[in-house]
């Protein structure tokens, strides 16, 4: 009789679970527009120092490139708890969809010559105190799910 409850209860744990199996654009929508996310792990008393940093180059390269139609947006996100654990700064970058990802020379051309030579030289130089600064503990590339 034990054996036979078991049987039973693992019968229904198992059919509850394949009932449970939702299907794409059925029970949920994936959005078109992606997100890439990097993880940062700014050291401690060096975060507005990193910012600063971040302005004239990561902030000034993501404006130039929506104001082509390069990226749609773009943002950081600051942890309250900044000890709190592997990361304390999102880089944010959202994206129309994945053709904006794909390897494009005339695109790349367009941004070096909005860019331009003196704004990657001063990149080349800020960028070269990240390391000491911050650790980069992660990115990843993201949709947006919908639930229905």
């Amino acid at each position: 009789m034990r054996y036979k409850f078991l049987t039973i209860l693992m019968l229904l744990i198992g059919s509850t679970q394949a009932m449970a199996q939702l299907e794409p654009w059925k029970d949920y929508d994936v959005s078109k527009e992606l997100w890439n996310i990097t993880t940062v792990k700014v050291h401690p008393n060096l975060g507005d120092d990193y910012l600063e940093g971040l302005r004239g180059t990561w902030v000034a390269a993501n404006k130039v490139a929506m104001e082509l139609g390069h990226i749609e947006d773009f943002a950081i996100y600051r942890s309250q708890l900044p000890q709190g654990g592997d990361f304390n700064l999102f880089l944010v970058v959202k994206f129309a969809d994945s053709s904006q990802l794909e390897p494009n020379k005339a695109r790349y051309d367009e941004f070096m010559k909005a860019w331009g030579s003196a704004n990657e030289d001063a990149t080349r130089e800020v960028t070269k105190n990240y390391p000491s600064m911050r650790e980069i503990t992660g990115e990843y590339l993201v949709r947006k799910i919908d639930i229905k």
